[in-house]
């Protein structure tokens, strides 16, 4: 079975899955979106990575398992969704040390937020996009390729967005300055959903 090479197109919040979040995984030489329903905790996680300019005061559970991959010489080489069974995708990180390859199965959420702390490739393979991948237009889907578990998934790269998890505080009145010292109370304070916002708005003004 041949390999899909994937990107991640962005997250938005789940308008079916109270709590949830959609990851949308682009396909890299084509128009196919992968979306995949995610959790809080590992939304974030992969919202502080795509994020460059935010760095915790902290390391999160990924990024312990990172440094702890780095002081044993543990690299991951890439990651593959290569199960779809039931609604649930099922992944594989491929590691080596020593130049011996290992592959440790994971949680797909788990294996994309590691996948951008090592800048590891991610792949799918071709039965499972041609399955589960959907093209997405504007905010919504081609409607023969729509289902009810993917309604409300968006395109459009964000960290967190919809109205349902829009603060109710608007940054846009705020100055640069301002903006920054809130960015950084937010990043001590690891709201980092709130930070990301913050972010956002410091580009649009800097743009």
């Amino acid at each position: 079975m041949s390999l899909v090479k994937l990107a991640i197109k962005g997250i938005s919040y789940s308008q079916t899955q109270n709590g949830a979040y959609a990851l949308i995984l682009n396909e890299v030489d084509g128009e196919r979106k992968l979306p995949i329903v995610i959790g809080a905790f590992e939304a974030q996680s992969i919202a502080i990575a795509l994020e460059k300019e935010i760095k915790p005061p902290r390391p999160l559970t990924h990024d312990l398992f990172k440094n702890f991959a780095d002081r044993f010489d543990i690299i991951v080489k890439q990651v593959i969704i290569h199960k779809l069974v039931d609604g649930v995708f099922y992944s594989s990180i491929i590691c080596e040390r020593d130049k011996i390859e290992e592959i440790i199965d994971a949680r797909t959420s788990d294996a994309i937020a590691l996948a951008l702390r090592f800048n590891a490739p991610i792949f799918t393979y071709k039965n499972i996009l041609d399955k589960a991948g959907v093209y997405l237009k504007g905010n919504s889907m081609d409607p023969e390729n729509a289902n009810e578990d993917n309604d409300g998934v968006l395109t459009t790269p964000e960290t967190f967005g919809s109205e349902e998890t829009t603060p109710k505080d608007s940054y846009s009145g705020k100055s640069v300055q301002e903006l920054y010292e809130l960015l950084n109370e937010a990043v001590q304070n690891e709201d980092y959903e709130k930070a990301a916002k913050i972010r956002d708005e410091i580009s649009k003004k800097e743009s």
